[in-house]
């Protein structure tokens, strides 16, 4: 893995001439407008990168975005992997662990979620304080690899208490509502039945997907801090609870689009 890892990096590195990143930032499902923020520098298709894998799911597009936001060095996923794609764990959190080597410091995450909270509304942004993994894996099964990190990362501050504390400020400032809570990160890809969600919402979830757990845990092994927010595209309470298709999820997503962008352009800037 670490030769992989390392002929990636290489690779990208030879590609971007010397740009070194500071921060990387995952987009989830339809929310990939804020690369229309960036002064982009350059863009590399995961199909052009060596040892990569390829994202399958049709809202997202595949590339690896390098570029200024706010005045600061980026690279931004657009489009990532989940394990629901018949990837390994290793593969899913394989850009993460090229960003560390890149140089990257601190990792911006965001996703599309079921609001499993009866206070939450559609498009509403939800700020992750904690998470819980019913993913039926994760990335530091297996053999440690000490170069990335110790074999017992400790995970008791997952998610950088300073960046969730800006992030209220900035939405105030801004003159929006954020909500806080704690993100399950389930297989998929199919979405849950309601004796599934009464239980997900029991054990003391707020929010409800398929991604971000992985990535996360990859970061934090590494010793990265990390901020994540999820847009919720729709409500998954027993009384609002209904069919759902793709379209659903990007209208809802590109409502709260905008108010993601700037929380994260922000917290980039401020960062």
């Amino acid at each position: 893995m670490m030769q992989q890892l390392q002929e990636s990096t290489d690779h990208i590195k030879k590609i971007i001439s010397g740009f070194e990143p500071e921060f990387g930032i995952i987009l989830g499902t339809g929310l990939g407008a804020l690369v229309n923020e960036l002064e982009v520098v350059h863009s590399i298709a995961y199909t052009d990168i060596p040892n990569f894998p390829v994202s399958t799911v049709e809202s997202h597009s595949g590339k690896l975005i390098f570029g200024n936001l706010a005045g600061r060095r980026v690279v931004v996923m657009q489009g990532r992997f989940h394990y629901y794609e018949g990837y390994s764990m290793e593969q899913v959190v394989f850009p993460v662990r090229v960003m560390k080597l890149m140089g990257v410091k601190k990792l911006f995450v965001s996703n599309a979620a079921g609001g499993l909270n009866p206070s939450f509304n559609t498009s509403d942004l939800m700020v992750i304080t904690d998470h819980i993994n019913l993913q039926p894996s994760n990335p530091l099964i297996g053999k440690n690899a000490d170069q990335l990190g110790p074999r017992f990362p400790d995970m008791s501050d997952v998610y950088d208490e300073h960046m969730v504390r800006e992030a209220m400020v900035i939405a105030e400032d801004a003159g929006f509502a954020v909500q806080e809570g704690v993100y399950v990160s389930v297989p998929g890809p199919m979405l849950e039945t309601p004796a599934e969600y009464r239980y997900l919402s029991i054990i003391g979830a707020d929010a409800v997907g398929m991604s971000t757990v992985p990535e996360v845990i990859a970061a934090r092994h590494m010793g990265m801090p990390v901020f994540a927010v999820s847009v919720i595209t729709d409500m998954c309470t027993p009384d609002r609870i209904k069919k759902v298709v793709l379209s659903d999820i990007l209208e809802a997503a590109a409502i709260a689009e905008p108010r993601m962008t700037l929380l994260i352009r922000e917290l980039v800037r401020r960062a």
